[in-house]
């Protein structure tokens, strides 16, 4: 397996030319986030990504986490001692608030940081982004006495966290769990119920985990409505910070997964265990969506990330492997570099990550503009777009990524299939993107039925006239722009003309748009990272040395004319509606025909 390169120099090009992060550094609260310095801390964490993650990546992978005899789990060789060194050097805190001991820097900086953990060793960084969104839902929702208590060191590091929604009946239905909190005379609530598909569950990385557990009161209302959030701490803590017994949580089992085996995740059983309420009784699906929201543009950067890790090693494979006589070549024995399908596989992987980044730093830009911008209307606009991109990233990112680091494996050839290569770990560990923190299908169904209808469809119609303004730039940029100006017309077109029938779509028929949801999604997904490859072409041009410009003028011009046209082929799909999901039955949809009661003729 090759070694980790940390893509400090394209997340530079990104955060400077791309997505306007010395606006960002700009704004109240973040002066001492400056580009250079933003820069400076991304390569720092690099380093620590390259020489103390990404060696653990294949042996955590192989040696798994373990469920002890006396119910305790272990992280893999290694894995210990590398979380105190990142909570040593501080990486977990850089972009929480500083009233904490956070390093205060802006959440897209944030993302980027997560981009490089996440591509040196997934199963690592699963740890510390799950305690990034408890610390969200804590800082909104928590009373001053449990922030001061348990805040500071999870910003920290020291004590991590989980989300505690799914039971065995209620996965997407989250309203259908059971797991249940009774309030007690001094004010605690007893927990007892079972969750499963809890990352990091338990583990041997830190003395303390909070868990964040959704469960209903007695007398609540029914579905999502009825559901409360809890504090549980792995162990009490007592007044003046020290821990005390342990609280009745106990670990039934640890799953048997495709992927990410150094991430325990597990079968939590609780038992009457000490609960704190966050918020108010039967406001848990609003805090919920605190968390998820956090975690779901972070599960979009484990795509991004993973099909970096894996378009790294199908580079250096193709350049290194031969085969064969490339045309032009004089003798056999040519790289598999030089045959025109694996160029088209790598550049593939090229202009689709440096898109997929440019559109995950872009929201966590709309997310840091929402929350400083001293513009009151500019703050609800950036709110809105943030809220628009976060299923886009999440579904599109994931779904990408999956093709990406399958298109690796490809270009290994039967290789790649073999497990000493590393390959089909980046494989095995991506396809989980698609599935947890809201499977892709519910991020589609989020997109038309919540996020499509804002102000009317007000909001997402800016946003696309705000894209197709690029067209101007494009044209003034000269012939070399011309066709990356006339394709991304064509596809404006075509999701300008899918979003009019999503709007159009009566509420009776939710059903139709719910049916072209998933094809709209990606409409959008490759849209926008069309627009904002365009950007750091347009930028590179004006901006930067002969060679970065060229480089951004050949991603944004195949992604514009090889990719982007799947744009127009989705619009049928997307406008379909659901007549023809349901013309079959049910029964009809077997290919196991009934046997034949008597002889054919």
């Amino acid at each position: 397996m090759s070694a980790y390169q940390p893509p400090i120099a394209d997340l530079a090009f990104a955060l400077e030319h791309v997505v306007d992060y010395p606006f960002i550094a700009g704004l109240p609260g973040f002066e001492h986030a400056e580009l250079a310095t933003a820069v400076e801390l991304l390569a720092q964490c690099g380093e620590f990504a390259a020489s103390a993650l990404a060696p653990l990546n294949s042996s955590g992978d192989a040696q798994g986490s373990r469920l002890e005899r006396d119910g305790t789990v272990t992280t893999p060789d290694g894995f210990k001692q590398a979380y105190a060194r990142y909570v040593e050097a501080g990486w977990g805190c850089v972009p929480l608030p500083e009233e904490y001991g956070g390093g205060g820097f802006p959440h897209t900086i944030g993302v980027a940081l997560q981009e490089l953990l996440t591509g040196a060793n997934m199963a690592f960084s699963l740890c510390p982004l799950l305690t990034q969104g408890a610390i969200e839902a804590l800082l909104h929702y928590g009373g001053t006495e449990l922030k001061d208590r348990y805040l500071p060191r999870m910003v920290s590091g020291e004590w991590t966290a989980t989300m505690n929604l799914t039971e065995p009946q209620a996965g997407s239905d989250v309203g259908a769990l059971s797991t249940r909190a009774v309030r007690r005379e001094d004010g605690s609530y007893g927990i007892s119920g079972q969750k499963i598909f809890i990352t990091y569950g338990d583990h041997d990385l830190s003395e303390q985990i909070v868990h964040l557990v959704l469960a209903r009161t007695p007398g609540a209302p029914a579905g999502t409505r009825g559901i409360s959030c809890f504090l549980v701490p792995k162990h009490h803590v007592h007044d003046d910070g020290s821990l005390g017994m342990r609280n009745n949580v106990t670990t039934v089992s640890l799953e048997h997964k495709m992927g990410i085996h150094a991430s325990p995740t597990c079968v939590l059983a609780y038992q009457d265990a000490t609960g704190h309420l966050l918020g108010e009784e039967n406001e848990g699906m609003r805090i919920m969506f605190v968390m998820m929201n956090s975690a779901r543009l972070a599960v979009g950067v484990q795509g991004l990330a993973l099909a970096e890790r894996a378009y790294q090693q199908s580079l250096e494979y193709a350049g290194q492997r031969r085969q064969g006589q490339g045309a032009g070549a004089a003798a056999a024995g040519s790289a598999i570099i030089d045959f025109p399908d694996v160029r088209r596989m790598l550049l593939t992987q090229r202009a689709s990550i440096s898109g997929l980044r440019y559109l995950m730093l872009y929201n966590a830009g709309c997310v840091d503009r929402s929350n400083h911008d001293p513009d009151p209307a500019a703050r609800v606009r950036a709110a809105e777009l943030a809220a628009l991109l976060t299923p886009i990233c999440k579904a599109f990112g994931t779904d990408v990524g999956n093709e990406l680091t399958s298109l690796a494996m490809q270009i290994h050839g039967g290789m790649g299939y073999i497990e000493d290569t590393g390959v089909a770990q980046h494989v095995r560990d991506v396809r989980i993107a698609a599935i947890y923190e809201g499977t892709n299908g519910i991020q589609a169904a989020d997109l038309v039925a919540r996020k499509l209808p804002v102000r009317k469809g007000a909001a997402v119609l800016e946003f696309l006239a705000t894209m197709r303004a690029i067209e101007v730039e494009l044209d003034a940029a000269g012939p070399d722009f011309a066709g990356i100006r006339t394709a991304l017309a064509g596809q404006f077109d075509a999701l300008e003309q899918a979003t009019t029938w999503m709007l159009q779509r009566p509420a009776a028929d939710v059903e139709a748009a719910l049916a072209g949801s998933t094809p709209y999604l990606r409409m959008w997904g490759l849209c926008s990272s069309a627009w904002l490859l365009a950007r750091g072409a347009l930028a590179a041009a004006a901006s930067c040395t002969p060679e970065r410009a060229h480089t951004q003028l050949v991603l944004a011009r195949f992604y514009a004319q090889q990719l982007l046209p799947q744009c127009s082929a989705l619009l049928g799909a997307a406008t379909a509606g659901s007549g023809d999901l349901f013309a079959l039955d049910a029964s009809a949809l077997s290919s196991a025909w009934p046997r034949p009661t008597a002889p054919m003729a």
